[in-house]
């Protein structure tokens, strides 16, 4: 389906999905005191979350303060100009609990950056939405 205002090709929950499982690294945003930030992640997925390899900062401290966040994936050509982008919003949370904690670890985050990461963030999906440049 074409969205008529951008031109743009509108991309299926499903394929969002397969699309955002398909990456490692996007950017999660968040906002704390009306202060925007967007910082780049390495990331999985697993059921309706996405989970994010963290230390102790201003992402976890938005997933503490349980506010809603934003994260995005993309795939983009800058030569053919196409590509396309996976926006999903939902809320964080820190994940707590042995049990959750062995669960995160057992997805295989692995962080580019050689600071030690301790801790994990979690963004449960309430919306997801893709598009398409072809």
């Amino acid at each position: 389906m074409i969205d008529e205002r951008t031109g743009l090709e509108i991309i299926d929950e499903a394929e969002c999905r397969e699309l955002l499982a398909s990456k490692e690294i996007g950017r999660i945003a968040v906002a704390i005191a009306n202060k925007p930030d967007v910082y780049p992640v390495n990331y999985k997925t697993t059921d309706n979350r996405i989970v994010i390899h963290t230390i102790p900062g201003t992402k976890l401290a938005a997933a503490v303060l349980g506010t809603a966040v934003a994260f995005e994936v993309d795939n983009l050509d800058e030569v053919s100009k196409t590509g396309w982008s996976v926006v999903v919003r939902g809320h964080a949370s820190e994940v707590e609990g042995t049990e959750a904690i062995m669960e995160a670890e057992a997805l295989g985050i692995h962080p580019w950056s050689d600071n030690p990461k301790y801790r994990y963030l979690q963004i449960e999906i309430d919306e997801i939405t893709g598009r398409r440049l072809a």
